[in-house]
């Protein structure tokens, strides 16, 4: 029987195969994109979020029985437990890509957009009652029972403070540009200090108010306006303190600092 041998020229089927394989693996290019681990954040932040709603329905109508200050503790450590995650994947090398600081930017702008819209609601339903203002509150604005706070006190003093805090914090962010680390320290340093300044004074503000939140549309405007901007301050507060104490441990560099720039927008 004759026998046949194969062409020294003909590839065989596994090297055939193996070259098929370096070939798509050759033309194949990684993603710049972190794929996060399986996380219970996502879960627990909806849950937290469900209790926190019934939580507050119970409490308007004088049924809560701590379902409210569960909910609450459970999103401060859905808040706690998430960033962190988020800080140490930050730390990790390789895995924050610019591909991935530019989605956290964008997120985080988008967040912004979502707060102007929520203020503007405040502001909407306020200058609808005070440009026409309603038989119900004497068609005059503010209405009669109503003492408004001085503009050029307190609110104009926490103004200043406001804006002061807004060139400490850029001044910080220059300083880290160009690897200036104490100067970081030292802007991010009168910036939380500002904050808690401005917090305090609102918190006077609200003492000097003659009017209570239940007192008709001028205060519950003014109260759930100025409230939840105060809430937006102690916030970025104690985002401002995290900041700190990432500067301080050196996690920030002139390219990597995601999380200074998202503070900066805030």
């Amino acid at each position: 029987m004759a026998k046949f041998e194969d062409d020294p020229q003909k590839p065989t089927k596994l090297q055939a195969e193996g070259k098929s394989v370096q070939e798509n693996t050759t033309t194949l290019t990684k993603h710049p994109f972190h794929l996060v681990d399986p996380s219970p954040w996502p879960f627990v932040g909806g849950l937290s979020a469900l209790v926190l709603a019934i939580g507050g329905v119970l409490a308007m109508h004088g049924l809560d029985k701590g379902v409210f200050p569960v909910g609450v503790l459970m999103l401060l450590l859905t808040a706690y437990g998430w960033w962190r995650d988020v800080v140490r994947e930050g730390n990790t090398p390789g895995v924050h890509t610019q591909a991935v600081r530019r989605g956290l930017r964008v997120g985080m702008l988008l967040f912004i957009c979502s707060e102007v819209m929520f203020f503007v609601a405040f502001f909407w339903a306020y200058f609808n009652v005070a440009l026409a203002p309603t038989e119900a509150i004497g068609f005059v604005w503010p209405p009669k029972n109503i003492i408004p706070l001085d503009p050029f006190h307190l609110p104009y003093f926490n103004t200043l403070v406001l804006l002061l805090s807004g060139t400490t914090v850029t001044w910080a962010h220059h300083a880290l540009l160009e690897n200036n680390r104490k100067d970081v320290l030292i802007g991010l340093g009168f910036t939380i200090a500002l904050g808690l300044l401005f917090t305090t004074v609102q918190a006077i503000e609200y003492g000097h108010a003659t009017f209570s939140f239940k007192g008709g549309i001028y205060p519950s405007t003014f109260f759930m306006a100025t409230g939840f901007h105060g809430l937006h301050v102690i916030i970025g507060t104690l985002f401002l303190i995290v900041c700190w104490i990432r500067a301080y441990r050196g996690e920030f560099t002139p390219e990597h600092h995601v999380g200074f720039e998202v503070l900066a927008l805030r």
